[in-house]
């Protein structure tokens, strides 16, 4: 049996543990190669506050025609061009402020820079209040004539034309103010939620079967969960749950009423749905998300294949959902110098052509990057693109492991993904949507990991690497896209009209899971406890209808990497569409440019052959090692 001894990460977060944090160096004695270089933004804070007063300066400007942007193109023109300039500029100054302070927490003057960009902002977004509400009450055919009589003003028309998009679904002034007021009450719900989870309620004890007592704390319910000791996880999973479904109908009221409040705002504002209202933000047809649900449902066959696969490798006789984060291989110790990592990175990104790579190595080697934790730095890891003028920064905290690695190749994709759309964009339509936001990060994650599998020669770590590779589709595209379809199905009870409640939600999700799962069919066994889980998944009450982006990102990216290995050139040309795109038009729009129907079943198929394909690969390793 392969024992549980590697705690697999998702790919998308980086904790650094309180051990190693402890150990990591000052700033000033790590080499400068390794830290980024925020003189390409501002010499210093001299020269940012400079900046920031003749931003503060400027904002009363974008007044200067409040009230009459429908009298000409030329006040519009004026009031869209002045803010966009202004905008950019900001973007600038918080991003100095922002990664200054995280190169240490503990530096109170940087913290006060952070501060006042975040005042700058504020009054800029007070004096551009006027701007969107004044473009929707403009007619049309005004608008129309307009671009006619002043060409330069189809420099926004993209984003003119997004606003009046919104003209049926926006109310009068008085209404606006009426139902913005209701976000005092309605944001009530996830700070209860949160108060009532992480301070007040009291914390379920599990006894381990050596007699150690542990208070179940979400920290370690974490670790517990992941434990070798099968009984123990059994124990750790039945007390958590138990205790979330004692308070099942406190938890679920508050969830109810954020649920009601979502459809009171959605058919206030003409909604047929609270889902229609979500996904019109981006112009995402309502299809996108039914259909994500549906090809998921007919995807379950690979994901049982999957649970099967796990049972054996476990050596269980029948797999229950406890067992689902205990990992399936050994501990596999995969160490990665940075700067051969560096070299690893840049040939596994070499189907994507040589402009791309060769941007990468600039990022890598032109200080771009903060690579090494010190201390104060912050913890984990991004990437920032919104220096539009200058190029985008990652904060790594390095640790050469194979999370280290594959988190730098992930914040990489998001780089490039800004420094083209940056280059390649005017500034207004620089930035991109949540909806593409991890495509091109997750699309690097795959091409590294083919290399990786290409390269190493240990048994071992193929299977580590294929393994984690099939937890991260598993955790990613399966369980999200599950979480989406009970937030879908707790939605339409309120919207029908019907009671909803905590004991309603528990069968809701009971029934969810057991589908997904192949409980009924005896792929795995789940605990009746379980039917109480959605209490544990915060983006129910923080967030709506958010959590499927999770899997459609990692469903394109995947197909986007098959295409680019089996199709070369014609693919990334194509896939350089959502590169270069930024927010130039709608996503689905620019996914169909670079080469996915995100309403045909190509990308899905493409995933699940490629889940399938690795699992091929497991069984023919295992295969071997009998």
């Amino acid at each position: 049996m392969l024992k549980k001894k590697f705690l697999f990460i998702m790919l998308f977060f980086l904790f650094i543990s309180n051990t190693f944090y402890s150990q990591v160096k000052e700033r000033i004695n790590i080499d400068d190669k390794y830290k980024w270089d925020l003189s390409d933004l501002y010499s210093g804070a001299d020269d940012w506050k400079k900046a920031k007063n003749d931003i503060i300066s400027r904002i009363p400007d974008i007044k200067k025609y409040q009230g009459r942007l429908a009298e000409s193109a030329d006040n519009l023109y004026y009031t869209l061009n002045t803010t966009y300039d202004i905008l950019k500029e900001f973007y600038r100054l918080t991003i100095y402020a922002n990664r200054l302070k995280d190169e240490d927490l503990n530096v109170s003057e940087n913290e006060s820079l952070a501060q006042e960009a975040e005042d700058a902002g504020t009054k800029l977004s007070e004096a551009a209040s006027f701007i969107n509400p004044e473009i929707l009450k403009i007619d049309p055919v005004i608008i129309e004539k307009f671009y006619s009589g002043k060409p330069e003003l189809l420099d926004y028309k993209i984003a003119i034309d997004d606003i009046q998009r919104q003209r049926d679904h926006t109310l009068s002034e008085k209404e606006e103010q009426i139902l913005a007021s209701f976000g005092q009450v309605t944001g009530t719900m996830s700070n209860v939620y949160s108060t009532f989870y992480n301070a007040e309620m009291p914390y379920a004890i599990a006894t381990l079967t050596d007699g150690e007592e542990i208070e179940l704390t979400n920290p370690n319910f974490v670790r517990f969960r992941t434990s070798d000791n099968r009984e123990d996880r059994a124990k750790v999973f039945k007390a958590f749950f138990e205790n979330l479904g004692v308070f099942k109908n406190t938890i679920g009221l508050n969830l109810a009423g954020k649920v009601r409040a979502d459809w009171v705002y959605a058919k206030n504002r003409n909604y047929s749905t609270t889902l229609e209202s979500s996904m019109d933000n981006f112009n995402i047809p309502v299809s996108v998300y039914e259909n994500l649900i549906k090809e998921i449902h007919n995807s379950l066959p690979t994901l049982h294949r999957f649970l099967k696969l796990k049972q054996r490798m476990l050596g269980v006789d029948q797999l229950h959902y406890y067992d689902l984060y205990t990992s399936m291989v050994e501990e596999v110790d995969i160490k990665y110098n940075l700067e051969d990592a560096k070299e690893l990175i840049k040939r596994s990104l070499e189907p994507m052509g040589e402009e791309y790579v060769s941007t990468v190595d600039k990022a890598l080697n032109n200080r771009w990057i903060d690579y090494y934790p010190n201390k104060g730095k912050r913890s984990g890891a991004y990437s920032s693109g919104a220096a539009y003028d200058v190029h985008p920064y990652i904060l790594m905290n390095w640790n050469d492991d194979y999370n280290s690695i594959s988190t730098l190749a992930h914040e990489l994709g998001h780089t490039m993904h800004s420094y083209f759309s940056n280059k390649n964009q005017p500034f207004q339509y620089s930035t991109y949507s949540t909806y593409v936001a991890e495509i091109a990060s997750t699309c690097n994650e795959n091409l590294l990991n083919n290399h990786l599998l290409n390269i190493v020669e240990s048994k071992d770590e193929k299977i580590f690497l294929l393994t984690s590779y099939l937890e991260l589709l598993r955790t990613t595209i399966f369980r999200q896209v599950s979480f989406a379809e009970f937030e879908w199905e707790i939605h339409k009870k309120v919207e029908a009209g019907e009671p909803l409640n905590g004991e309603i939600m528990s069968k809701i999700y009971y029934d969810i899971v057991k589908k997904y799962y192949g409980h009924d069919e005896g792929v795995m066994f789940v605990d009746p406890y379980i039917q109480y889980e959605w209490a544990y998944i915060p983006h129910f009450i923080g967030y709506t209808y958010y959590v499927y982006q999770y899997s459609t990102s990692l469903i394109y990216a995947t197909a986007f990497a098959e295409k680019i290995i089996n199709e070369g050139k014609p693919a990334v040309d194509a896939y350089y569409n959502i590169l270069k795109g930024g927010s130039s038009d709608y996503p689905i729009n620019l996914i169909r440019k670079a080469g996915l129907d995100p309403l045909s079943s190509e990308a899905f198929d493409l995933t699940m052959n490629k889940m399938n394909k690795v699992m091929d690969m497991v069984e023919l390793l295992l295969k071997k090692e009998d």
